[in-house]
């Protein structure tokens, strides 16, 4: 179901510019390679050099936003392609006064023309969409040419943290993970029915626990002597 444009989306995401930090336009695709490479200056966009969390499809915000309030010692990033939905993170962060969260209003795949290489320690995956069909396979963010971007954007200790519902979504993502340089570990069927921390749920985490689906949960660090 296309979702309604909410209304006055294009001033409401320009009153939020302060935290937009990449706001993808519908003509990036025709620029040149070389001119699409917008790189972030974290360290003056936070103002100090504390490490970076990335969640990548952030909805609404509400697991990026609790995290920056419990955790003003980290910096946060939050991707989401979708406006529509991006501008109720965006100002859930400025109700809240959150001074250690940005945003990007972007598709993942860009990630590397804006994101420095080895600067995220922690990347998040909740709840990505599980693309069921077989032919759009490509477009499950623990793809392989996903995988390759986060590769670039992680730092050699840095880890990616997966929550989902779909055992599909969660098959597919161990199988990819493995065969592309990840070891894996704290690796659960039934996050909440296992002795592995949770510090903030999601809001479909929280649905889908609700109606008593599990929530499958791995954990994901680039294997060095592969």
């Amino acid at each position: 179901m296309r979702l309604r444009k909410k209304k006055h989306l294009e001033e409401r995401m320009s009153n939020c510019g302060d935290i937009l930090l990449i706001n993808d336009k519908s003509d990036f695709y025709k620029l040149k390679e070389v001119d699409r490479y917008k790189f972030i200056d974290t360290q003056k966009v936070f103002g100090n050099s504390n490490p970076i969390h990335l969640e990548v499809g952030c909805g609404k915000g509400g697991f990026i936003t609790q995290m920056a309030s419990l955790h003003p010692e980290i910096n946060f990033l939050a991707v989401e392609k979708v406006g529509n939905v991006l501008i109720c993170a965006m100002e859930q962060a400025i109700k809240l006064g959150l001074d250690n969260v940005n945003f990007l209003n972007s598709d993942a795949s860009n990630l590397s023309y804006y994101i420095k290489e080895k600067s995220i320690t922690r990347l998040y995956l909740n709840f990505s969409c599980p693309w069921p069909k077989k032919k759009y396979a490509n477009q499950r963010l623990t793809n392989p040419r996903f995988l390759k971007i986060y590769k670039q954007i992680l730092c050699d200790d840095a880890d990616i943290i997966q929550k989902t519902d779909s055992p599909l979504m969660f098959e597919y993502s161990v199988e990819q993970l493995s065969q592309n340089g990840f070891g894996l570990y704290d690796v659960t069927c039934d996050l909440h029915n296992s002795s592995i921390d949770n510090e903030v749920m999601t809001e479909y985490e929280k649905y889908f626990t609700g109606i008593g689906k599990p929530i499958y949960r791995l954990q994901a660090k680039l294997n060095k002597n592969i």
